[in-house]
């Protein structure tokens, strides 16, 4: 169902606006850990799932049916004296209108994660102040998720979500912990946020739109004009590449979509899968193996 459609039914039924926004799914992975109580990652996971999918993240109204589908998979490399040291694998992903299909929006690793977590210790929210790392990292991620899934949605319609992770981030810089500060590392969260605010990336976010919306929502009634919209996105993408090879967002497509891509041009013209061939490879030249699909496919 699409937000739009969604938004005329909340208006006539107020009483689907009260389901939370997430519906994510959190692992915990200690296998690397030895010796030591593993009962502690058990209640760390009960814990984050109950903290991210019990709470109402924002205003935004959104129907039992229309959570959005999300994972986190803590990855816990080092564990003592209630000290994580952890990577951390974010997805999430949307359906795409009228067909049992669903696409992947988020799929990032973010491998600096540390946190202090006490077996049993509560979780606490907070806007104005930073809890814990661990809290602020959920945080934002929840952030992230919803900003791009909105994005997706309507032009631009993730923006209050990427004002409030940036309001975490701000708070972050003010800690200790890695991950928050701006140069320490292209791809850590301060990288992502700005990815999506800067003023050289800003046109990732509406090809993001028409991506999905005019892209992959529009094949379900149209195969052509829907990879044709997929077409022009990728070349919208080409522009934000040479604006900014380095960005975050460009990994963060190819992690999403490159596979996705694949399916989508496999009954596509000669001269389509051409142009799109193109533009990838120029893009992504360490991963020819998956784009040289797309010529191969009939």
């Amino acid at each position: 169902m699409k937000r739009n459609v969604l938004y005329v039914l909340l208006l006539l039924f107020p009483c689907l606006a009260a389901a939370q926004e997430l519906n994510c799914r959190v692992e915990v992975n200690s296998d690397q850990i030895q010796g030591t109580n593993k009962e502690v990652f058990t209640t760390l996971k009960e814990a984050i799932t109950e903290y991210i999918n019990d709470r109402k993240w924002s205003t935004a109204q959104i129907s039992p049916v229309e959570r959005i589908d999300c994972s986190m998979l803590f990855t816990v490399k080092e564990y003592a004296d209630n000290r994580f040291v952890c990577e951390l694998q974010v997805q999430s992903r949307r359906p795409v209108y009228n067909s049992s299909y669903t696409t992947t929006l988020i799929n990032f690793k973010d491998t600096q994660v540390e946190f202090n977590y006490q077996e049993y210790e509560p979780l606490v929210f907070s806007e104005t102040n930073i809890e814990s790392n661990l809290t602020a990292i959920i945080n934002f991620y929840v952030y992230m998720i919803l900003g791009v899934d909105f994005d997706s949605f309507s032009p631009m319609g993730g923006t209050p979500f990427y004002e409030l992770a940036r309001q975490v981030v701000n708070l972050g810089q003010s800690s200790m912990e890695a991950g928050w500060k701006a140069f320490e590392d292209n791809r850590n969260r301060h990288a992502l946020l700005s990815a999506f605010v800067e003023q050289s990336t800003a046109g990732f976010r509406q090809l993001w739109y028409d991506y999905h919306r005019g892209g992959l929502d529009e094949m379900a009634l149209s195969v052509d004009k829907g990879r044709a919209k997929i077409t022009e996105a990728l070349q919208q993408l080409q522009k934000v590449y040479e604006a900014s090879p380095m960005s975050v967002v460009i990994t963060l497509f190819r992690d999403a979509k490159l596979d996705e891509l694949v399916n989508v041009y496999s009954k596509a013209p000669t001269s389509e899968k051409e142009t799109v061939y193109d533009i990838l490879s120029g893009m992504y030249p360490t991963d020819r193996s998956i784009i040289d699909k797309i010529k191969q496919t009939e």
